[in-house]
């Protein structure tokens, strides 16, 4: 049974008991913090679908991302507490607005209070949208509450992940998450322009790391069958945090980057996904975290 105590929710296992008030990396207590609940039409065309996602984005985060476009959440312990009572009532007006799915983002922290809240079935897709790192064991907790997986896969490189997420493990721990993910949901299921099942894999295509990008695209072409894992390749880059300080990531990713990219991605058979406009390099598209349906 998944518990705050002695927490092992992520994959980096600090062990600390955030229900008698330690905090591990995610610097999180034993209890939901929530920034914003709201319709979301920025993610990709099948989550967002005609009346946007129904999003709620958590507080806190199990990955130290230097460039963090949510850095007020995710690192800045900025969030209003709720209860698992009041998420679901939270979800239930959402619904009662129209959007396509619930959308949780970034909630491994709270998982032990969020499943309460997703009971009983709720009558659109749950959505669950994580950075990618994730222990199996606490996706397993998931499985049968999540229709679609919404996952990155920031980096094949060991290196470039310790360097920008404090996450030398990722590559491993990311790749064994979605492949549990897939076990799930199996192949992607879109009904009416909409993804009711399955898992799309994200990857935010970093200034200078083409290789990094590449080595994803092969995993990914590797493993699963074609078609069955739609793939959102991303040049939403934004130079931010503690990145921007430094070459190359001082800088947007550049069109002849991302065409390279997006080249191999096609040769390998990954053809049945996103594509994303350089426009959408722009921090109009960061969701302003005012607590809005909280």
């Amino acid at each position: 049974m998944l518990s705050y105590e002695f927490c092992t929710l992520c994959p980096r296992h600090c062990g600390v008991n955030r229900a008698a008030g330690q905090l591990g990396f995610c610097r999180m207590p034993g209890r939901i913090l929530a920034a914003r609940a709201a319709a979301h039409y920025w993610e990709e065309p099948v989550i967002s679908g005609d009346y946007g996602s129904g999003a709620v984005f958590f507080s806190g985060c199990t990955l130290g991302c230097s460039f963090c476009q949510n850095e007020p959440i995710s690192h800045g312990g900025l969030g209003k507490e709720i209860t698992p009572e009041h998420l679901r009532e939270i979800f239930l007006e959402l619904i009662d607005q129209g959007v396509t799915n619930i959308n949780l983002v970034t909630g491994t922290q709270f998982l032990p209070s969020i499943l309460p809240a997703l009971e009983p079935k709720l009558p659109v897709p749950v959505v669950w949208n994580s950075g990618g790192y994730e222990s199996v064991e606490t996706l397993r907790e998931l499985e049968g509450y999540i229709d679609v997986y919404l996952p990155d896969f920031k980096y094949s490189d060991s290196a470039l992940a310790r360097q920008l997420s404090g996450a030398a493990d990722y590559p491993e721990k990311a790749a064994a998450a979605i492949q549990e993910m897939f076990r799930q949901t199996g192949p992607a299921v879109i009904e009416d322009g909409v993804m009711v099942r399955g898992t799309l894999i994200r990857h935010l295509l970093l200034p200078g790391q083409i290789d990094n990008a590449l080595g994803v695209m092969d995993w990914i072409a590797d493993r699963f069958p074609k078609g069955a894992v739609p793939v959102s390749l991303m040049c939403q880059y934004i130079p931010m945090g503690q990145a921007a300080k430094t070459a190359p990531f001082n800088r947007s990713v550049t069109d002849t980057e991302y065409d390279a990219v997006l080249s191999w991605m096609l040769l390998l058979g990954l053809e049945n996904g996103f594509t994303q406009d350089p426009s959408s390099a722009d921090s109009n598209y960061i969701p302003l975290f005012d607590f809005e349906g909280l």
